[in-house]
């Protein structure tokens, strides 16, 4: 049975993570309607993602007798001026749910809920990983500065990058 202060901060998670599906939908919309193909499938999968993070915590706390509370999510962002301040605002979220499930262990551990905190470790690893992508992300664009023929590839070869891709050609 998790305790009230684990299930809130689990709870609290998941609206996290929805909200951070909406924000990275949203995204992609934009990236869509200005003509970024590979930027914006790049962004939808990312959001389908974030929303199997938020369903992977709706399904612990059922299974641990909890009460899910499904959130309201605010409207998130749709206006951005360029695709490298789109990539500058994701990671700087990702920043804070890594910051935020830093925070969820904390209260595990305080509470000493190590099944939880087990349970965490791989959104934890995932958390590195989301970091590391959105950073090579952002350091491509900052190598490609106005080079029109460089955007092109890029938009063309970021629709197939994942987390995964960083991590195995990085070494990890």
């Amino acid at each position: 049975m998790l305790s009230t202060r684990v299930q809130d901060a689990l709870n609290e998670q998941i609206k996290m993570e929805g909200s951070s599906s909406n924000f990275y939908l949203s995204m992609a919309v934009w990236a869509e309607e200005n003509g970024y193909a590979g930027v914006s499938q790049f962004l939808y999968k990312h959001s389908d993602e974030e929303r199997f993070h938020m369903l992977k915590l709706v399904k612990y706390i059922n299974e641990r007798d909890g009460k899910v509370i499904v959130p309201a999510f605010d409207q998130p962002k749709s206006d951005f001026t360029s695709v490298k301040q789109l990539f500058e605002e994701l990671y700087q979220h990702e920043v804070a749910v890594t910051q935020s499930i830093g925070e969820l262990v904390g209260i595990c551990l305080e509470e000493k809920d190590f099944t939880t905190q087990n349970f965490l470790q791989w959104y934890v690893s995932e958390q590195l990983e989301e970091e590391a992508l959105a950073k090579t992300v952002l350091d491509k664009i900052k190598l490609m500065a106005d080079d029109k023929s460089a955007w092109y590839h890029f938009d063309r070869d970021i629709a197939g990058l994942t987390a995964t891709s960083i991590a195995d050609t990085s070494g990890q």
